[in-house]
């Protein structure tokens, strides 16, 4: 689908993580783990594809496949933030986040996240979402659910089990995919946004979007992605490229 907005795909990657250090850098299948980003970013064909980062090692390996780069302050909490201070001068209208981690993710959810701008001309922000894939990722706090409203809309985003079944059956839960879309005058006001207790408490950034009385648009389909946080996450990606 042509889009009458114009996109641009930011990847933020930082070199700093407590878990695991060097993240975007890691070998993955022969080549450092942010390549396969840029790569997946490039065959959604959405619009231009740029780094954002505050470390020169991660922007040597993204210049030598001939990806732009932004060299952004060190002090941002959030991908989000980094990527608003790298859009302020671009030409866009919808900005994509897509994660430095996300080695897996699929070109067709970079562009399914962007389709609800065209319909919606006063949307700020989207995001995507996929039933869960096991009973026990209800419970599990490390699996982010959201519930939606009847227009597609997101509700609430939780670590906890929602909505919770105190009736089997009644209701399918989603689990949250961590990509985004903003629209440019959205995300340049976005990080003034003041946080908000319940999304401090889940440690979920989105959440202050909402409290905030901002819509947030959450397409369902099958985007199951794998995030990578740790060591294991990255033997894990490693396996499934493999087979």
């Amino acid at each position: 689908m042509k889009h009458t907005s114009k996109v641009i795909v930011g990847i933020p990657a930082r070199f700093a993580s407590t878990r695991f250090p060097g993240k975007p850098l890691a070998n993955l299948a022969g080549q450092p783990m942010l390549l396969h980003v840029i790569e997946r970013a490039k065959q959604a064909a959405i619009g231009d594809v740029f780094v954002a980062t505050d470390d020169e090692r991660i922007a040597d390996v993204a210049r030598k496949v001939g990806c732009d780069v932004f060299m952004s302050q060190i002090e941002h909490q959030s991908g989000s933030e980094r990527l608003a201070e790298a859009v302020q001068d671009m030409d866009c209208d919808i900005v994509v986040n897509v994660q430095g981690d996300e080695p897996l993710i699929d070109p067709a959810a970079i562009r399914a996240v962007v389709q609800p701008f065209e319909t919606d001309a006063s949307l700020p922000m989207a995001t995507l979402a996929h039933p869960l894939l096991r009973d026990e990722d209800l419970y599990d706090a490390n699996v982010v659910k959201v519930v939606c409203n009847g227009q597609g809309k997101a509700m609430y985003f939780s670590r906890s089990a929602i909505p919770f079944p105190r009736q089997q059956g009644l209701a399918q839960a989603l689990q949250h995919v961590g990509l985004y879309a903003y629209r440019k005058v959205f995300l340049l006001n976005y990080c003034d946004l003041q946080e908000c207790d319940s999304g401090a408490a889940e440690q979920l950034e989105q959440l202050r979007v909402l409290h905030h009385g901002y819509p947030m648009a959450v397409t369902v389909g099958d985007f199951h992605c794998l995030g990578v946080d740790t060591p294991e996450d990255l033997k894990r990606a490693e396996h499934i490229l493999a087979s």
